[in-house]
């Protein structure tokens, strides 16, 4: 039976470090989205610049899938 909760515990804790992932890019992007579309509209030529920062919160949500490889691992 301890083996069972142990193993319930990691998934409900991956989980968890997956959700806070998603969560605090979800925000991000949003946040990074919307500043960098007001941007665009008066600086065509600042594109490209305000899509890398707009890619740059994917690596909260791939950090929280590597934590919950190593919890699972």
């Amino acid at each position: 039976m301890a083996l069972l909760e142990t193993e319930g515990a990691k998934a409900i804790a991956a989980g968890i470090a997956i959700l806070g992932g998603a969560l605090g890019t979800g925000l991000a992007q949003s946040a990074i989205g919307s500043s960098a579309m007001g941007v665009i509209a008066e600086k065509p030529e600042q594109a490209t610049r305000l899509l890398i920062w707009l890619a740059i919160p994917e690596s909260i949500l791939i950090f929280g899938f590597i934590v919950a490889l190593l919890i699972n691992g």
